[in-house]
C-alpha cells in the first residue's frame, strides 16, 4: 500500500521555490514515491499567493498549477468538514486528507495544524519529519 500524503498550500509554494524538505517531499511526489494528494480549494490558494505575493502572471500561475497536477492526484472535496477551530481556512487540508485516504498531512502551519499531530488517523507532520 503506497504512502498517501496530503501537501498544504505552504508546502507546495515552498516546493516550487526554494530546494528544502518541502521540494524534497513534493519531489517524492513527482518521482512516484509516495502517493500525493491536492484538492481544487488548495490550489486556489496556491494561484492566489503566487498572484498576490510573488506577482505572476496568469499563464506563469497556470503552468505551476499544471505542473503540480502531473504527478498530484486531485481530490474532490465538499468544503463540509469543519474541524480547526482557530482557522476554518486549514479544514479544507484535512478534508482533502480524509475524501484521499491520506496517511499524512505535510504542513508547517504551526499555530492550528501541527498542534492537532493527528486527525482520523493522519499524522500531522513537518515535511522535515516526514523525509
Amino acid at each position: 500500500m503506497p504512502i498517501v500524503a496530503v501537501f498544504d498550500t505552504n508546502v507546495l509554494l515552498s516546493g516550487l521555490l526554494w530546494q528544502g524538505p518541502p521540494f524534497h517531499c513534493v519531489e517524492m511526489a513527482r518521482t512516484g514515491r509516495v502517493k500525493g494528494l491536492t484538492c481544487p480549494p488548495i490550489l486556489e490558494e496556491l494561484a492566489d499567493v503566487l498572484h498576490r505575493e510573488l506577482a505572476l502572471e496568469s499563464d506563469r500561475i497556470t503552468e505551476c498549477l499544471a505542473y503540480l497536477l502531473s504527478f498530484l492526484s486531485l481530490v474532490p472535496i465538499t468544503g463540509q468538514l469543519s474541524a480547526v477551530i482557530g482557522d476554518p481556512d486549514d479544514d479544507k487540508v484535512l478534508e482533502c486528507g480524509v475524501v484521499g485516504d491520506a496517511s499524512f498531512v505535510e504542513t508547517g502551519d504551526q499555530r492550528h495544524l501541527l498542534p492537532l499531530k493527528n486527525f482520523r488517523g493522519m499524522q500531522i507532520i513537518w515535511p522535515a519529519d516526514f523525509l
